[in-house]
């Protein structure tokens, strides 16, 4: 029979995201003493260090996914479901600083490296598809289709313009202002057509 467990994960991965929030260059040991706990509990609970960064990646990057389809799906039109898309990262990090300040800071493939579990690969896998997906949705709504040319622009505005504009300051409203007239100046060109074969 497995011996209970007598600290709490999620209470570890806000710690892992806080550091990694502060400094991609986090240690065991350092997660450790962190946290409170002895070494053999991350490794007991996780198995490595690169399972512990990538579950707080993951669990930080799905709430981002969660809000982000919600807000979309809130927005009065396909412009500012767009806009709204753009706007998340703010949001976001109005309710999770550390969470927004890792997502924006580090590349996850980065932060934990190739040699994950096949579950954890398959889970990080999904959320990129969730994202894809969305980015396809916005794009159909906006100018009914879905290809490259399209989601593209789209990526501009919800991946590219944030990154940009939040890289200085997340929580300034003049940031978020011009982010979204950014946003909506870029969407009143549309997308190149398709090149006919």
């Amino acid at each position: 029979m497995p011996r209970p467990r007598v600290h709490d994960l999620d209470a570890l991965l806000d710690v892992a995201e806080r550091l990694v929030a502060s400094s991609a260059d986090v240690t065991v040991r350092g997660l450790a003493a962190a946290a409170g706990v002895p070494n053999g509990t991350i490794y007991h609970a996780f198995g490595s260090l690169s399972a512990v960064l990538a579950r707080a990646w993951l669990r930080a990057a799905t709430a981002f996914l969660d809000l982000q389809t919600s807000l979309v799906d809130q927005a009065s039109s396909p412009v500012e479901a767009v806009v709204a898309a753009a706007d998340t990262p703010a949001v976001f990090a109005s309710l999770r600083p550390d969470g927004a300040r890792m997502l924006l800071a580090v590349k996850g493939d980065r932060l934990f490296g190739p040699e994950l579990p096949d579950e954890l690969a398959e889970a990080l896998h999904a959320v990129d598809k969730r994202l894809v997906a969305l980015l396809v949705r916005l794009a159909r709504q906006l100018w009914d289709r879905g290809d490259g040319l399209a989601v593209e622009v789209i990526t501009t505005c919800v991946v590219d313009l944030p990154t940009a504009f939040f890289r200085r300051d997340i929580t300034d409203p003049l940031v978020r202002e011009r982010l979204a007239a950014a946003v909506r100046a870029v969407l009143t060109v549309p997308p190149r057509e398709k090149d006919r074969p």
